[in-house]
């Protein structure tokens, strides 16, 4: 006599643990951008952004021997770093908004006002 085949595994609840969430450093966003301008938008998530820094900047510092980017790329520079910054802040309060509206919504209490 053969054996009788194992019974299938349980099956997974539908919605299963939720994924991880990693929040952003800001000053780690700022230390990439203050180093190679864009990286801190690329580390954040926001590639099209990170690469659109990238470029400008370049041609930013390229006007340099024009003398025009001696005034564009400080300005550039510093707002790519406040940018990175900004934008890392932003990325962990919706991540910290749409992990607190998921536990509101999977328990039984009230909805989230």
């Amino acid at each position: 006599m053969q054996n009788p085949p194992p019974p299938p595994p349980p099956n997974p609840s539908p919605q299963g643990p939720p994924p991880p969430v990693f929040y952003k450093n800001p000053g780690l966003a700022a230390v990439l951008s203050f180093f190679w301008m864009g990286l801190g938008q690329i580390y954040n998530g926001q590639i099209a952004k990170g690469v659109a820094f990238i470029i400008v900047y370049t041609i930013s510092w390229l006007l340099m021997f024009v003398l025009i980017g001696l005034i564009t790329t400080p300005i550039l520079f510093i707002y790519g770093v406040y940018d990175a910054y900004k934008s890392a802040e932003k990325v962990n309060f919706d991540i910290a908004r749409r992990s607190s509206y998921a536990s509101n919504y999977t328990t039984n209490g009230p909805a989230p006002v």
